[in-house]
């Protein structure tokens, strides 16, 4: 669409884990080769974990692609919308190449972005740049998870990925939260807010 309109470099934007209690926020800016776009390319919740890792390795062998995440640290600060749109951000700008056009998965469309940005709401399933950003960021942040599960093998990140399961809420009433918890976000402010109340009255 865009192409067919004048911008020559066009780039998807998308994330992955806004929702979870945990980990980071994972987002990917991918610009694909015209010539070269992956067949099968959608949004990344309607594929399967080997399909999303097999197309992960084709469009990493074939487009241009940067990886951005924001740490519980950033969403701490930042508040999970801002530390969301930073990293969008910083992706775009991180490409080999700077580009004409960025389309952005979702309402918002980044502040700071080095050129002119369109959001599309349910952009993974409308354009086959932003289907790959997801991918990317999808494919990228459970491979964080699983070393999450490594750090802290007691929450069982490689299974919910930080998702509010009721096996992850199970282990963060038993164990606390770890160094991979989001503060602010309400179960483990929650737990947080406990921790406190008992340290200065115990």
């Amino acid at each position: 669409m865009l192409l067919s309109r004048g911008a020559r470099l066009v780039a998807g934007v998308d994330e992955a884990g806004r929702g979870p209690l945990a980990g980071p926020v994972v987002v990917a800016a991918v610009r694909l080769d015209p010539d070269r776009i992956p067949e099968g390319l959608n949004d990344s919740k309607k594929l399967t974990a080997e399909r999303r890792e097999e197309l992960f390795d084709i469009i990493m062998a074939t487009a241009e692609v940067a990886i951005v995440s924001a740490p519980p640290s950033d969403i701490l600060t930042l508040n999970i919308r801002g530390a969301t749109l930073a990293a969008m951000a910083r992706a775009v700008r991180a490409l080999p190449r700077a580009v004409d056009r960025v389309l952005v998965d979702g309402r918002d469309v980044p502040p700071g972005l080095p050129c002119p940005g369109l959001a599309l709401i349910g952009g993974d399933g409308r354009s086959v740049s932003i289907a790959a950003a997801s991918i990317v960021a999808k494919v990228t942040r459970d491979r964080m998870c699983a070393i999450m599960d490594c750090d802290a093998p007691h929450f069982g990140f490689s299974g919910h990925k930080g998702y509010s399961t009721a096996a992850h809420l199970a282990a963060l009433d038993t164990h606390g939260p770890c160094r991979h918890h989001r503060a602010e976000f309400a179960p483990v402010a929650a737990l947080l807010v406990r921790a406190t109340v008992v340290e200065i009255t115990g």
